[in-house]
Protein backbone atom coordinates (compact mmCIF):
# COMPACT_ATOMS: atom_id res chain seq x y z
CA UNK A 1 0.00 0.00 0.00
CA UNK A 2 1.47 3.54 -0.81
CA UNK A 3 2.24 5.68 1.79
CA UNK A 4 2.23 9.45 2.29
CA UNK A 5 4.77 11.07 5.34
CA UNK A 6 4.77 14.29 6.67
CA UNK A 7 8.06 15.08 8.44
CA UNK A 8 8.12 18.56 9.70
CA UNK A 9 10.43 20.35 12.20
CA UNK A 10 12.30 23.34 13.22
CA UNK A 11 15.67 24.42 11.54
CA UNK A 12 18.33 22.15 11.94
CA UNK A 13 16.02 19.98 13.97
CA UNK A 14 16.91 16.46 11.85
CA UNK A 15 13.47 16.74 9.72
CA UNK A 16 15.23 15.58 6.81
CA UNK A 17 17.90 13.06 8.31
CA UNK A 18 14.70 11.14 9.23
CA UNK A 19 13.08 11.93 6.10
CA UNK A 20 16.31 10.11 4.70
CA UNK A 21 16.41 7.01 6.79
CA UNK A 22 12.58 6.61 6.03
CA UNK A 23 13.18 6.96 2.14
CA UNK A 24 15.58 3.95 2.75
CA UNK A 25 13.37 2.03 4.86
CA UNK A 26 11.05 1.77 2.23
CA UNK A 27 13.56 -0.29 0.13
CA UNK A 28 12.31 1.21 -2.84
CA UNK A 29 14.21 2.98 -5.82
CA UNK A 30 14.45 6.91 -3.85
CA UNK A 31 14.17 9.71 -6.12
CA UNK A 32 15.30 13.13 -3.93
CA UNK A 33 13.05 15.88 -5.11
CA UNK A 34 15.27 19.01 -4.35
CA UNK A 35 13.20 22.13 -4.23
CA UNK A 36 15.86 24.68 -3.78
CA UNK A 37 16.45 26.96 -6.34
CA UNK A 38 20.61 27.04 -6.70
CA UNK A 39 22.18 30.50 -6.10
CA UNK A 40 25.77 30.23 -6.85
CA UNK A 41 26.42 33.45 -5.07
CA UNK A 42 25.20 32.24 -2.31
CA UNK A 43 27.68 30.37 0.28
CA UNK A 44 26.30 29.54 2.77
CA UNK A 45 22.72 28.51 0.92
CA UNK A 46 25.25 26.37 -1.33
CA UNK A 47 26.90 24.51 1.96
CA UNK A 48 23.56 23.64 2.65
CA UNK A 49 22.88 22.19 -0.28
CA UNK A 50 26.50 20.37 -0.74
CA UNK A 51 25.30 18.88 3.29
CA UNK A 52 22.22 17.16 2.06
CA UNK A 53 23.87 15.56 -1.37
CA UNK A 54 26.65 14.47 0.63
CA UNK A 55 24.00 12.48 2.95
CA UNK A 56 22.58 10.95 -0.36
CA UNK A 57 23.41 7.10 -1.22
CA UNK A 58 24.55 7.62 -4.54
CA UNK A 59 21.63 5.18 -5.92
CA UNK A 60 19.42 7.75 -5.41
CA UNK A 61 18.46 9.82 -8.42
CA UNK A 62 17.91 13.62 -7.66
CA UNK A 63 15.52 15.81 -9.51
CA UNK A 64 16.03 19.58 -8.75
CA UNK A 65 12.37 21.36 -9.68
CA UNK A 66 11.48 24.47 -7.62
CA UNK A 67 7.48 24.89 -8.51
CA UNK A 68 6.52 21.77 -10.79
CA UNK A 69 5.87 19.25 -8.03
CA UNK A 70 2.78 17.35 -10.21
CA UNK A 71 4.64 16.26 -12.94
CA UNK A 72 6.78 14.23 -11.01
CA UNK A 73 3.96 12.75 -9.45
CA UNK A 74 2.46 11.51 -12.67
CA UNK A 75 5.23 9.80 -13.76
CA UNK A 76 6.32 8.25 -10.18
CA UNK A 77 6.27 3.80 -10.15
CA UNK A 78 4.64 1.81 -7.26
CA UNK A 79 8.27 0.66 -6.91
CA UNK A 80 9.46 3.98 -6.00
CA UNK A 81 10.11 6.77 -2.85
CA UNK A 82 10.02 10.26 -3.54
CA UNK A 83 11.72 12.66 -1.06
CA UNK A 84 10.02 16.11 -1.60
CA UNK A 85 12.74 18.36 0.19
CA UNK A 86 11.05 21.01 0.93
CA UNK A 87 7.72 22.26 1.50
CA UNK A 88 8.72 25.25 2.94
CA UNK A 89 11.35 25.94 0.00
CA UNK A 90 8.60 25.21 -2.63
CA UNK A 91 5.97 27.53 -0.98
CA UNK A 92 8.78 30.25 -1.25
CA UNK A 93 9.31 29.76 -4.75
CA UNK A 94 5.29 30.02 -5.20
CA UNK A 95 5.23 33.51 -3.50
CA UNK A 96 4.63 35.49 -6.21
CA UNK A 97 1.42 33.65 -6.95
CA UNK A 98 -1.74 35.11 -6.53
CA UNK A 99 -3.57 34.53 -3.97
CA UNK A 100 -6.35 32.35 -6.14
CA UNK A 101 -3.58 30.84 -8.28
CA UNK A 102 -1.78 29.76 -5.10
CA UNK A 103 -4.87 28.59 -3.83
CA UNK A 104 -5.07 26.48 -6.91
CA UNK A 105 -1.68 25.10 -7.33
CA UNK A 106 -2.35 23.91 -3.39
CA UNK A 107 -5.06 22.26 -4.01
CA UNK A 108 -3.38 20.70 -7.41
CA UNK A 109 -0.78 19.48 -5.36
CA UNK A 110 -3.03 18.06 -2.56
CA UNK A 111 -5.14 16.31 -5.59
CA UNK A 112 -1.82 14.77 -7.12
CA UNK A 113 -0.53 13.45 -4.25
CA UNK A 114 -3.36 11.30 -3.45
CA UNK A 115 -3.08 9.81 -7.10
CA UNK A 116 0.16 9.12 -7.40
CA UNK A 117 1.27 5.33 -6.80
CA UNK A 118 4.48 6.19 -5.51
CA UNK A 119 5.26 6.27 -1.37
CA UNK A 120 5.97 10.23 -1.00
CA UNK A 121 8.11 11.40 2.15
CA UNK A 122 7.80 15.39 2.04
CA UNK A 123 9.67 17.26 4.44
CA UNK A 124 8.44 20.22 5.79
CA UNK A 125 9.32 23.33 8.13
CA UNK A 126 7.50 24.63 10.65
CA UNK A 127 7.31 28.22 11.28
CA UNK A 128 4.98 30.53 13.18
CA UNK A 129 5.49 29.23 16.75
CA UNK A 130 6.62 32.59 17.16
CA UNK A 131 6.07 36.25 16.48
CA UNK A 132 4.31 37.30 13.52
CA UNK A 133 7.19 38.60 10.95
CA UNK A 134 6.71 42.49 11.01
CA UNK A 135 6.90 42.96 7.07
CA UNK A 136 4.10 41.31 4.46
CA UNK A 137 6.18 39.17 2.39
CA UNK A 138 6.89 36.76 5.94
CA UNK A 139 3.41 37.01 6.77
CA UNK A 140 2.45 35.67 3.45
CA UNK A 141 5.15 32.97 3.36
CA UNK A 142 4.14 31.77 7.24
CA UNK A 143 0.74 31.77 6.46
CA UNK A 144 1.37 29.84 3.19
CA UNK A 145 3.37 27.31 4.46
CA UNK A 146 1.26 26.52 7.89
CA UNK A 147 -1.87 26.29 5.57
CA UNK A 148 0.15 23.57 3.48
CA UNK A 149 1.58 21.80 6.39
CA UNK A 150 -2.21 21.38 7.74
CA UNK A 151 -3.69 20.38 3.94
CA UNK A 152 -1.01 17.97 3.58
CA UNK A 153 -1.48 16.92 7.30
CA UNK A 154 -4.68 16.06 6.69
CA UNK A 155 -4.22 13.24 3.78
CA UNK A 156 -0.75 11.96 5.23
CA UNK A 157 -0.11 9.04 7.62
CA UNK A 158 2.00 9.11 9.78
CA UNK A 159 2.88 12.54 10.15
CA UNK A 160 6.19 13.16 11.86
CA UNK A 161 7.75 16.24 14.21
CA UNK A 162 11.22 16.44 14.55
CA UNK A 163 12.32 18.46 17.58
CA UNK A 164 15.11 19.08 20.08
CA UNK A 165 16.32 15.91 19.16
CA UNK A 166 13.34 13.95 19.32
CA UNK A 167 10.81 12.02 16.48
CA UNK A 168 6.92 12.25 17.55
CA UNK A 169 4.55 10.39 15.39
CA UNK A 170 1.75 12.72 16.17
CA UNK A 171 -0.40 10.60 13.94
CA UNK A 172 -0.62 8.06 16.86
CA UNK A 173 -0.64 10.76 19.69
CA UNK A 174 -2.26 13.45 18.27
CA UNK A 175 -6.01 14.22 16.99
CA UNK A 176 -6.76 15.01 13.63
CA UNK A 177 -8.00 18.60 13.93
CA UNK A 178 -11.49 17.65 11.67
CA UNK A 179 -12.63 16.03 14.71
CA UNK A 180 -12.78 19.24 16.91
CA UNK A 181 -14.34 21.70 14.30
CA UNK A 182 -18.06 22.43 14.22
CA UNK A 183 -19.61 21.38 10.50
CA UNK A 184 -22.47 23.97 9.87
Amino acid sequence: MRKLILVSGPARSGKSEVAEGLATATGKSVTYIATAQIDPTDREWQARIIQHQQRRPDSWQTIETPLDLTTILHTASPQSCLLIDSLGTWVANCLEQEKTLWQETLNNLQKNLTLTKADIIIVSEEVGWGVIPPYPLGRKFRDRLGSAARTLGAIANPVYLVTNGYVINLSQLGTPISQFLVQP
